[in-house]
């Protein structure tokens, strides 16, 4: 090989290299920008300011067209009380998701679906009661009860589901009336 060759071998070598290296710079800044994108829309969206809480929205995935599923969050975390979810309490929160006007297909009903896969946390209850609070500024007491009673009602719902023995007796249990009795407190008088 001659050295002129060699030389223009090289210099393509190093230039596809500091290419490489130039495009995983425009794809990290790419990425910090949307995220900050993401992080400004969440923080208008939901109202809430609280770093933290904003972290934990964003590692769920959510955005401006899914964060209509995080309002029912709750009834979700209804399904899971008794630590997973069955088909009766599946299909109860998928009608509970319907009837707030998810309908199957949109980003907000895949976000409800992939909610249900996952047992609830700590950090997600915590960003819930967050956003609650930061809604329960906007709202008059007549809002606050139409938004408490509508949640109720769909968390509810899936508690019945599947409770009671042979489907008698008391179909909430402790754990999902605990739920139910949060859900009130989160949106008072």
């Amino acid at each position: 090989m001659s050295k002129e060759a060699f030389e223009q071998r090289r210099r393509a070598f190093e230039e596809d290299f500091f290419n490489k290296q130039s495009q995983k710079l425009v794809d990290k800044l790419r990425e910090t920008l949307n995220k900050k994108q993401s992080r400004e829309e969440l923080e208008q969206i939901s109202g809430i300011q609280d770093a933290g809480v904003l972290d934990t929205l964003m590692a769920m995935h959510l955005a401006k067209d899914t964060f209509a599923a995080f309002a029912l969050y709750p009834v979700v975390e209804v399904a899971w009380a008794d630590g997973s979810v069955d088909e009766k309490e599946r299909k109860a929160v998928l009608v509970a998701v319907a009837e707030h006007g998810l309908a199957p297909g949109t980003p907000a009903h895949a976000a409800l679906e992939e909610f249900l896969k996952t047992k609830p946390n700590e950090d997600t209850r915590k960003a819930w009661f967050a956003w609650a609070a930061e809604l329960n500024r906007k709202l008059d007491a007549a809002e606050r009860r139409k938004v408490r009673e509508g949640l109720i009602q769909r968390a509810r719902a899936v508690a019945e589901a599947s409770g009671g023995f042979l489907g008698l007796g008391n179909k909430i249990s402790a754990n999902e009336q605990r739920i139910l009795d949060a859900i009130t407190r989160a949106f008072p008088e």
